[in-house]
């Protein structure tokens, strides 16, 4: 236990070994080999395409530069902590990120974010890659004296006068999307708000870190009808949402359901009284011509009397149909010839009278095996409920009429955005810019429709990670004249508004059984370590690694509490924040010591905290005591994994070392802080 977050440099060489073994000479990777295996004609000059900027390199120091800092709990802040699967996490969001990154590696389904457009005006994440410890704890979630986050150390106005305008906003952007990509599990998909002035760069960033064949789309948001006036030439009136899949292979778009209009072009039913709509089969559009697909221009054969259609010609089956264009040139089938066998059921013939001509078409159901019929998303949206104005007219309505943030997305474009996923139970959504958390209230309002609707087993279980800086509010808002300092703040506020809402109206309704819905958020805080973090490289004397030795004794801060070491170490074992927490007390494992127990919380049990077993049997983490019953009945609950602190042993060789070799003996896998 290293204490440190996932070394993506090191993930990255565990991966290339498992598929390039050849490349590796002595451990190391050999360059020369690497270079040969992707063929000798690989160019490697300076002449290709790619995008750079002045300080990428930077931007790949912040993803190699691994944290130290963990989360702790702040149950006071929460609603609902030990039942709840959502989550609100306080803090810079590089370092959360990188904190998630054991824990939540592959994990999340969808991530939404909205960050700063750079329009001049924004503030941006001033990361720093050389820095002092006080630097480090401002930066990483540490606070002033008035228990604030310091503008001057976290974020900066990115000017457009400035020589670095784009690039300060990349080398900002690149470790986040890098690190969010870790993230997503192989079927997840990322959508990103975006405006012209850096949509472009954007789509060639995560072209970089996603991989252009992983582009799903881009989709304009008609985000302000009237046109922003203060443009110099013309009145904006779109904002983008660019889309990129983690594996394009696995992920699944949804599309939209049919409006009355559409459904009623379903006109035709047959014998089962399924309505369906007949498409032609002629291929439309580009790639229509026999030239672009010539094995998909064959003839069909027509039965004039029954309207059915054969592949091979027959007395019954003798009118010949090719593939013609109104311009007279040979087109080409949508289908071929196999697939046209294969649902020859589906494919029915038509005379069109205008040009006495038999055409062939196939029957499209309005409902495939129960499932409701689904339309691609177009990527142009204008409805009236996804503009900036209903977000700001939302967060008014919840707040009392209070203006507390300004452009806030309107939870219809989120929730817009959400459906185009398909959820399976306690599918996780991130937004690590949310500001006043419009998506954490898009996923509570669609949970809540789900759950009225009778689709919450499948659709109304999604959970939320909201991560967000606690950045101060201005002095003259209307929010912090409300009590709200930081933006943080406005988006926990936020959340339990919206909670309150959807109970009260449950209320209303009378509907008390409903209620299967996840009505709460645990908050967590980005702090530095609990435990005291070793640095062999900054000795110069023997009496400083003396000092350091002795220092090092209990390696615990004399501020850590054993909630918040143990939220720590599960991070840093790599399981996540909503586990199953089992709490063996000390008066059931060990009763000679259960009054007054070594347990630091208190609250955690009448007679404090014997050890955890997490998930059941994956973990066991030992915080309070350790002896040889203790020992003996932990190795009986048969976990993976144990995890104590040194200083249980209490300097006591024999004991810890005959706690090894248990442990081994059982299979365990046994590690010490």
């Amino acid at each position: 236990m290293n204490g440190k977050s996932l070394d993506t440099k090191e993930d990255l060489i565990k991966k290339l070994r498992t598929i390039a073994p050849a490349v590796f000479n002595e451990d190391k990777i050999d360059w020369e080999k690497l270079k040969s295996t992707f063929g000798d004609e690989i160019n490697f000059s300076d002449e290709r395409y790619v995008l750079n900027w002045a300080g990428k390199s930077d931007a790949f120091r912040a993803i190699q530069t691994q944290t130290t800092a963990t989360l702790i709990p702040d149950k006071e802040e929460s609603v609902s902590f030990d039942e709840t699967g959502n989550i609100f996490i306080e803090g810079e969001n590089l370092e959360v990120l990188k904190v998630l990154q054991k824990a939540y590696y592959n994990k999340i389904k969808m991530i939404y974010i909205d960050p700063p457009y750079n329009t001049g005006n924004d503030f941006i994440y001033n990361d720093k890659y050389a820095e002092n410890k006080n630097e480090y704890l401002q930066r990483s979630g540490e606070k002033d004296e008035e228990g604030l986050l310091t503008n001057e150390n976290l974020y900066r106005k990115n000017s457009k006068e400035s020589g670095h305008y784009h690039s300060n906003w990349l080398t900002m952007m690149y470790p986040r999307l890098f690190l969010a990509r870790n993230l997503l599990r192989d079927d997840g998909v990322i959508f990103v708000s975006i405006d012209d002035n850096e949509v472009h760069n954007l789509r060639m960033l995560m072209n970089e870190i996603f991989g252009e064949e992983n582009f799903v789309g881009k989709i304009s948001v008609q985000s302000n009808p009237r046109g922003r006036q203060s443009e110099k030439f013309l009145a904006t009136v779109h904002d983008y949402v660019l889309i990129f899949a983690k594996n394009n292979v696995s992920c699944i778009i949804s599309g939209s359901s049919l409006n009355e209009e559409q459904i009623k072009e379903y006109k035709f039913k047959d014998k089962k009284e399924r309505r369906y709509r007949l498409l032609g089969l002629r291929q439309r559009g580009s790639a229509s011509l026999r030239k672009d697909r010539p094995f998909m221009y064959y003839p069909i054969y027509v039965n004039p009397k029954t309207r059915r259609i054969s592949l091979t010609e027959s007395n019954h089956y003798n009118i010949c149909v090719y593939p013609k264009k109104s311009t007279g040139q040979d087109g080409r089938w949508m289908w071929s010839k196999e697939k046209v066998f294969k649902e020859i059921d589906i494919v029915e013939t038509k005379l069109i009278s205008t040009r006495n001509e038999w055409d062939i078409f196939v029957r499209d159901y309005l409902d495939k095996e129960g499932e409701e019929k689904k339309r691609k998303i177009k990527t142009i949206w204008s409805e009236k409920k996804l503009n900036n104005q209903n977000g700001t007219v939302e967060v008014k309505n919840l707040f009392n009429g209070n203006k507390m943030f300004d452009f806030p997305k309107a939870v219809g474009l989120i929730k817009k955005i959400i459906e185009m996923v398909i959820f399976n139970e306690n599918d996780i959504c991130l937004d690590f810019f949310p500001g006043s958390c419009t998506t954490a209230h898009a996923v509570l309002d669609l949970n809540k429709e789900d759950a009225s609707t009778g689709s919450a087993q499948i659709y109304g279980n999604r959970k939320f990670i909201m991560v967000q800086l606690p950045e101060k509010t201005d002095e003259k808002s209307e929010a912090y004249k409300a009590g709200f300092e930081t933006i943080a703040d406005i988006g926990k506020e936020r959340i339990r508004r919206v909670i309150k809402r959807i109970e009260d109206d449950r209320k209303e309704k009378l509907n008390f059984e409903d209620n299967k819905q996840d009505l709460g958020f645990k908050v967590f805080k980005l702090q530095e370590s609990n435990f005291k973090i070793w640095r062999g490289d900054k000795f110069k004397t023997g009496d400083e690694l003396e000092k350091q030795l002795n220092y090092f004794v209990n390696p615990v801060k004399e501020s850590s509490t054993e909630e918040n070491m143990l939220y720590e170490l599960l991070l840093k074992s790599g399981i996540d924040l909503n586990c199953k927490i089992g709490k063996i007390p000390l008066s059931l494992v060990a009763p000679e010591h259960c009054k007054g127990g070594r347990g630091v919380d208190s609250d955690l049990s009448e007679d404090g905290v014997c050890y955890y077993l997490i998930n059941e049997n994956e973990l066991v983490i030992a915080l309070s005591k350790i002896n040889e019953e203790i020992v003996k009945n932990i190795i009986k609950a048969k976990p993976q994994k144990v995890i104590t602190l040194d200083k249980l042993f209490e300097g006591n060789d024999k004991l810890k070392t005959n706690t090894i070799l248990q442990m081994k003996d059982a299979g365990i896998e046994f590690k010490v802080v």
